[in-house]
């Protein structure tokens, strides 16, 4: 197809009058589009939740095992008779 034929193509596309809309579509539109955010907030909510509770969760854990400070040795004898 030649670009002349193509731009001809669309200025007829374009020129003709847009197809009728049922009236129902808008008010299902808005409905579908509400709960779509309304999901997408509370997945992000969800996710928020969660990565608080992980933080909280390594928080106590490193409190608590403390991997910074390095284990007492236990291949050398304790030193006893000197």
């Amino acid at each position: 197809m030649t670009r002349m034929r193509r731009e001809a193509t669309v200025r007829r596309m374009l020129e003709r009058s847009a197809p009728r809309v049922p009236p129902e579509l808008h008010a299902d539109a808005v409905r579908r589009g509400a709960r779509i955010l309304r999901r997408r907030m509370l997945a992000r909510r969800a996710m928020w939740l969660l990565l608080l509770a992980v933080t909280v969760a390594f928080v106590v854990w490193a409190l608590t095992v403390r991997p910074w400070v390095e284990p007492p040795s236990e291949t050398t004898p304790p030193l006893t008779g000197w």
